[in-house]
């Protein structure tokens, strides 16, 4: 027996052989069954799930932590696409107007606040990135006013993975282009970096978009049109430009700079958006600190309650129940209270079940903006989301590692129960500024995200490559799925360490000086 299968079929039984491991499975089950359907932002199953969290923080001894109890209400501008109304096209300069298909060439994206009609020249910008620490920018000559930049995901390989990922933020990218005065962005990606494949990724576009109300908190307010192109049909935007596909590939994988070019053809966009209003909760429970100085200073452990809800169906099935996420966090920050209930820890520690992670960051966001801790300081973070407990946990992979203090305490905990430490092996997915962590960061509190780990090619990881081809964003992340419980145990009684030595160390978290994101330090 090979040792991939032999995980496969450790991992296959769902059995519980501990007490810990049966509570910690309980919650993931009732977060992940059929009947919340999925937990989308502010649907009915999302607040069964935020309830039913309301009532464990409760139970382990977690006390409220704002002026609404355990739950903190935002609001949200909901955004749906109408495809039957909508349409894309591009108009060669001789006068030909080619449609594009929709969810086959190319899709819309409602993070931005679409125009309903817009007609504007095409640019492709290369990587579309900006990067003024090292005098980056894809930009530079460009006239791009009036325009729509295409993009290809990533970055130089020589630009630092902390430096890359924060300026392809949503946010970040968009200041850069609005100053060229662009009016969209149209983005592809490197199918080779690609988390899911395009068959499944395009069936996304039907779910609805949101954005925080308070307009404040919004990002690329002035972006009129978004766009997911499918680099399999590439080829068509650039038809009459001389430049290829090919060519662009040929680049990637040499490492040579992309080309700049604008492009022969308009692209002609008609998007008919259904508008609605939402409401939905972050869920935050509170383990006061002992000590009367340091219980000022938070340490937010967060995990996000939200998923996709119902779908399109894939295999006859459409609800996308997200069991390892991010059910799985949630259920860990249960237990992790439950473990640290009666222990007198110096700081406090506050737990937040953050919603609208799917969306966008925007529970966290809000939270982050907005925290309700009353006089009180977040001084750390540490999160949780879809960390894959898929195998026995020897490596704990640290997004995050060396940007701060927080790394040392973490390679201390991992090495008293004998687990291995490692840092981002995949910089150019960008991970660091996709989770829930990054809204703490912004506002310039250090964190970091912890997961399992996996050496390269090993079977373990080719498992967790099979896990997000396969399951992540699909109805396959169920309660079916093999899961090793006493592994996540494992995972807990980890971050249950990293929390008391936080919380209770005499030196408040920092950023390290060769940290990109002390720049954030407040």
């Amino acid at each position: 027996m090979t040792r991939f299968l032999a995980l496969l079929l450790a991992a296959a039984f769902l059995y519980a052989a501990s007490p810990e491991a049966e509570r910690w499975w309980a919650h993931v089950a009732f977060l992940a069954d059929d009947k919340l359907e999925g937990r989308n932002t502010g649907s009915r199953g999302h607040r069964v799930a935020a309830e039913y969290v309301a009532q464990e923080y409760e139970r382990v001894g977690l006390k409220p932590a704002g002026t609404s109890g355990y739950f903190q209400p935002a609001k949200f501008a909901v955004r749906q696409i109408d495809e039957s109304a909508s349409s894309l096209a591009l108009k060669f300069p001789d006068g030909r107007v080619e449609p594009l298909t929709l969810g086959e060439e190319a899709y819309f994206s409602l993070r931005a606040d679409l125009a309903r009609s817009l007609e504007a020249p095409l640019v492709f910008t290369g990587y579309g990135l900006t990067v003024p620490e090292k005098n980056y920018d894809d930009l530079a000559g460009l006239d791009l006013k009036g325009k729509i930049a295409i993009h290809l995901q990533g970055g130089p390989a020589d630009i630092p993975s902390a430096l890359k990922a924060h300026y392809q933020s949503a946010g970040e990218r968009w200041k850069f282009f609005e100053a060229k005065g662009a009016v969209g962005l149209a983005v592809f990606s490197d199918p080779k970096n690609s988390d899911i494949p395009w068959e499944r990724a395009r069936l996304a576009r039907f779910q609805p978009a949101m954005a925080l109300a308070e307009p404040a908190l919004q990002a690329a307010r002035s972006q009129r049109l978004a766009l997911t192109i499918n680099p399999a049909h590439l080829d068509k935007f650039f038809a009459g430009s001389g430049h290829t596909a090919a060519e662009i590939w040929a680049a990637v994988a040499a490492k040579q700079p992309l080309p700049r070019f604008e492009l022969k053809a308009k692209l002609i966009s008609r998007a008919a958006v259904k508008r609605s209003s939402a409401i939905s909760d972050n869920i935050i429970g509170i383990l006061p600190g002992s000590d009367p100085k340091l219980a000022k200073e938070v340490v937010v452990v967060s995990a996000h309650i939200d998923h996709l809800g119902i779908g399109e169906p894939i295999n006859g099935d459409k609800i996308y129940n997200g069991a390892l996420d991010n059910s799985i966090g949630v259920a860990s920050m249960i237990e992790i209270a439950r473990a640290l209930r009666d222990q007198k820890l110096k700081r406090s520690v506050a737990f937040a079940a953050v919603t609208a992670e799917e969306k966008g960051l925007l529970g966290s966001k809000y939270l982050a903006h907005h925290p309700t801790f009353k006089d009180s300081t977040m001084v750390a973070n540490i999160n949780m989301d879809m960390y894959l407990p898929i195998h026995p946990l020897q490596i704990v992979r640290v997004l995050g590692l060396e940007e701060s203090s927080l790394g040392a305490h973490v390679r201390t905990a991992a090495a008293a129960m004998s687990v291995g430490v490692q840092g981002d092996l995949q910089p150019d997915r960008n991970s660091f500024i996709r989770s829930d962590q990054y809204s703490f960061i912004q506002q310039g509190v250090p964190a970091v995200n912890l997961g399992f780990g996996a050496e390269p090619n090993s079977p373990e990881a080719k498992l967790r490559a099979a896990w997000l081809k396969e399951r992540y964003h699909a109805p396959s992340d169920d309660l079916a799925q093999p899961v090793d419980k006493e592994a996540a145990v494992k995972f807990n009684q980890l971050l249950g360490r990293l929390i008391v030595a936080i919380a209770n160390d005499a030196e408040r978290p920092r950023w390290n000086e060769s940290s990109f994101f002390k720049r954030f330090a407040r």
